[in-house]
């Protein structure tokens, strides 16, 4: 398994946790590109997805309900 694909993974092993950089590293790997953002939070977007990733840097991790869209996210890009 490549580095790539412990990555990606990654997001399917995690239930509540998950690293603020990790995510960051998952977002662009599936082609998403950083928008902005203020503060603790980071804003990902794709010119083809109507949706937004938003992650909010939590003491160096991100909320559950935003590893679930990540999830989501890498399902439909990210091959999986």
């Amino acid at each position: 398994m490549t580095k790539y694909d412990k990555l990606l993974q990654s997001v399917f092993d995690a239930t509540v946790s998950m690293r603020f950089e990790d995510a960051c590293k998952i977002a662009e790997l599936i082609g998403f590109s950083r928008k902005g953002g203020q503060g603790s939070h980071v804003i990902y977007g794709r010119d083809d997805e109507i949706k937004l990733l938003n992650f909010q840097n939590r003491n160096g991790t991100i909320k559950s309900y935003q590893i679930r869209q990540l999830r989501d996210m890498v399902k439909k890009y990210g091959g999986k």
